[in-house]
């Protein structure tokens, strides 16, 4: 043991007296990190911009769910009919947009379809539809 550190010390005074210093990294071992650094951001920036995306689709699709809800809401306070309902009537009925989400309203004595649009997302997937006549959520990709 005491060999080994008699060794070590007098490789340190040999590095000493060259004008060399065993503290600091090679250009070499930089640039390897460097490299492995851009590599994983390669592969994490991708996936986090994957999880924004599905991240608005679902805000679009709980505002379509919500709406759908309140609509209903309204036709029980109507005797069935949604004759009327709009964007104000929505919010009446416990409705309330999230986030960047627009909500347009189309409505019959019998039936509604609701339409929301998420600029976010990717052009044409930026709307999704619901359509109390044709069974809920429709026109997603």
């Amino acid at each position: 043991m005491q060999k080994m550190l008699q060794l070590l010390g007098d490789r340190r005074a040999m590095l000493q007296e060259e004008g060399k210093s065993q503290r600091g990294f090679t250009l070499v071992e930089l640039l390897v990190v460097v490299i492995i650094i851009g590599i994983l951001a390669g592969i994490a920036i991708p996936v986090f911009l994957n999880q924004r995306t599905a991240a608005w689709r679902a805000e679009v699709e709980t505002d379509l769910k919500n709406a759908a809800l309140a609509a209903e809401t309204y036709a029980v306070n109507n005797e069935g009919s949604y004759t009327g309902l709009d964007l104000t009537e929505l919010g009446n009925n416990g409705y309330r947009a999230s986030g960047d989400t627009t909500m347009a309203v189309t409505a019959t004595a019998g039936d509604f379809l609701l339409t929301a649009t998420n600029t976010n997302l990717p052009t044409g997937q930026q709307s999704l539809t619901y359509d109390s006549d044709g069974g809920g959520l429709a026109n997603w990709p």
